[in-house]
């Protein structure tokens, strides 16, 4: 399996909407994503995201 790349929290998101996810709104520090199948995601808004994070995030 191919290390992932380090990215932002920001960067995620905009690929994450690429996916059919909608920006819902902004909670302390994470932005909180739907998708229109009922799935949410929580993206820590960080310069960097840990490799783990973004992981369990796909």
């Amino acid at each position: 399996m191919a290390k992932l790349p380090v990215i932002s929290g920001r960067e995620a998101g905009k690929a994450f909407a690429k996916l059919n996810f909608v920006y819902d709104h902004h909670r302390g520090s994470h932005m909180i994503y739907y998708h229109p199948s009922g799935r949410h995601l929580s993206i820590p808004d960080h310069n960097e995201l840990d490799r783990g994070t973004l992981r369990k995030l796909i």
